[in-house]
């Protein structure tokens, strides 16, 4: 009897869970908007106690030491030591090289030839303004980033690290009209050892092919060893229930590819702020929402993978395996970096799993082959939120068969309504038989009260895969739909969408039979407004997508409903 009961109260049951799981989401943003206000207090008092924690000097890095793989970089600590932050800023004033291609705007020091800043020609970092994304960024201690490669040897001897002065040809490279390839050499000698280091820019491309060439014209062997390193002050996202953030639900930090495993390190894990870890066709990578920096060894090279953090500060380093350049030798050092928007074509291309700082979540393996799917349907619309709607069109027919028996099982018990209603009235003092006979009446008429729900439970994971798409996908930041909807990544201004979907919820219960609590029953009235009220703060793409979903939902349910009648009137007459 127990089993008849649950099964005759499940659908009430999910509908009571779903209001929880709302009720949960509200609180979180409470809690969040509690945190984000508390935070800039927060951060002035800890700034007070612990002023040794803000300086730039106090950043540890790795330092340019170390002639083989298994020897992990060592961190420096002290503005004098090599390799430090405090060194790094005084190298940059030694004169820069200014490179221009159709997709980077950027500048590499000649003091390490050191990558020191990053603009993106193509991204707006707001819609319809002028200033453009920037990445790499040495102007100030509370946003440093930068990207150092280099060559390092025994301490003591001169190598062409983040510490060493190169030369250049000259001051300006621009990518011309017609040019495919460009490349730019900085120049560095020591006795006898010349280096080149030549970055080679493609049109196109964020992807930047680093080549370290070595000609040892001395009389002795010389040793090196290529590491590549990234620097980064990382501020937290501020954000608030009233003032959403999207980057606030992105990852923002280091991640690393292992050889076979994703990881997004956290700096306050002691485990990762100190990582080391020997790795072979892997990658190290910065984090933030839409937008990456990447350093990708030669395939199948074992390099050592270091990170040292402190605060919201971190270096996080690659280093190769120790070369040994006989005297009138030459030895080349490649590897390539990546700097740019998170294009999932370009990144799958540059590295191995390189796409995954596209950060879909635990369900990545829906994720990507549905946003392999937005992009097949884009590149025939050229509309992404025309995609949303054809893949959503595309979802509904994938799960037809499943939501067609849900959707007959639904109108069948719309239909037995009044039926139950006698039931209920009939055994309004005994439950025990009011179950059995309401389960009897559900065999008998082939309804089940637990179909409904299952179409909800199997579209779920897609639904939360679709948002992580909508989220993380930089192909659809600042991405118009139609007249107010200019940015499919960002909610709607207007709350337009929202409103859409609360009314779409309504006539869509409106199609289902009611519960049989009164209490329940108006509570699920509630719903569409709590729901559309929670959509307001996320994507637009996301709420079209519901939306959508849900039209399509009330159509079909819409003609079950008139043909489950029809049957049932014939079947009367007969």
């Amino acid at each position: 009897m127990f089993t008849v009961v649950m099964m005759n109260n499940i659908s009430q049951i999910f509908r009571y869970a779903l209001w929880i799981i709302f009720a949960i989401a509200l609180f979180a943003n409470y809690v969040t908007w509690q945190k984000d206000y508390a935070l800039v207090d927060a951060l002035t008092q800890a700034a007070a106690e612990h002023p040794a924690a803000n300086r730039l000097d106090a950043v540890p890095a790795i330092a340019a030491s170390g002639t083989s793989a298994s020897a992990p970089a060592q961190a420096a600590v002290s503005s004098s030591a090599p390799g430090s932050l405090g060194t790094v800023m005084q190298a940059f004033t030694g004169g820069d090289v200014h490179v221009r291609t159709d997709v980077l705007d950027l500048v590499l020091s000649l003091k390490g030839g050191t990558i020191t800043q990053v603009d993106l020609p193509v991204y707006a970092l707001v819609k319809g303004k002028l200033e453009r994304v920037r990445l790499e960024n040495h102007d100030s201690p509370d946003t440093l980033y930068v990207l150092q490669t280099g060559l390092t040897g025994p301490p003591g001897e001169d190598r062409p690290n983040q510490q060493a002065t190169f030369s250049a040809d000259k001051g300006e490279y621009t990518l011309a009209q017609g040019q495919d390839e460009l490349r730019v050499p900085l120049h560095w000698s020591a006795g006898g050892v010349s280096v080149t280091k030549q970055y080679v820019f493609h049109r196109g491309s964020y992807a930047v092919d680093i080549e370290q060439t070595v000609d040892n014209q001395s009389a002795a062997a010389w040793s090196a060893t290529p590491y590549a390193q990234i620097l980064r002050n990382h501020v937290p996202v501020h954000s608030s229930m009233f003032n959403p953030n999207p980057e606030r639900f992105a990852f923002n930090g280091p991640a690393i590819w292992d050889g076979g495993k994703y990881r997004k390190l956290k700096l306050s894990d002691e485990d990762d702020a100190h990582l080391s870890q020997e790795v072979t066709t892997g990658w190290i990578a910065a984090l933030q929402h839409h937008f990456v920096t990447a350093v990708v060894p030669p395939k199948g090279v074992p390099f050592r993978f270091t990170m040292q953090a402190q605060g919201n500060e971190f270096a996080l380093a690659a280093s190769g395996p120790g070369t040994v350049v006989p005297a009138g030798g030459s030895a080349s050092f490649p590897l390539t970096v990546f700097v740019g928007p998170k294009l999932q074509a370009q990144l799958a291309t540059t590295g191995t799993q390189l796409q995954r700082v596209t950060d879909f979540g635990h369900l990545f393996f829906i994720a990507q082959p549905l946003f392999w799917a937005l992009a097949r349907v884009y590149d025939l619309t050229h509309n992404w939120g025309v995609a949303i709607l054809v893949v959503t069109l595309l979802l509904k027919l994938v799960f037809y068969p499943l939501s067609e028996a849900s959707g007959k099982s639904m109108a069948k018990m719309r239909e037995l309504g009044p039926r139950i209603k006698n039931l209920q009235e009939q055994y309004k003092d005994d439950r025990e038989k009011l179950g059995r006979a309401t389960m009897e009446l559900y065999t008998k008429e082939g309804a089940n009260p637990v179909s409904g729900c299952l179409p909800m439970l199997v579209q779920m994971p897609v639904f939360f895969a679709f948002y992580w798409v909508l989220q993380e996908s930089v192909e659809m930041r600042q991405a118009p739909f139609m007249g107010w909807l200019q940015d499919l990544s960002s909610p709607d201004p207007y709350f337009i969408l929202p409103i859409l979907m609360a009314a779409a919820m309504f006539v869509q219960q409106r199609l289902n039979p009611a519960p049989a609590d009164p209490v329940q029953a108006k509570v699920m009235m509630f719903m569409p407004i709590g729901m559309s009220a929670l959509f307001m703060f996320l994507p637009s793409g996301l709420v079209l997508y519901y939306v959508a979903n849900t039209v399509l939902g009330i159509a079909q349910q819409w003609n079950i409903n008139r043909r489950i009648h029809a049957a049932a009137l014939a079947k009367k007459r007969n």
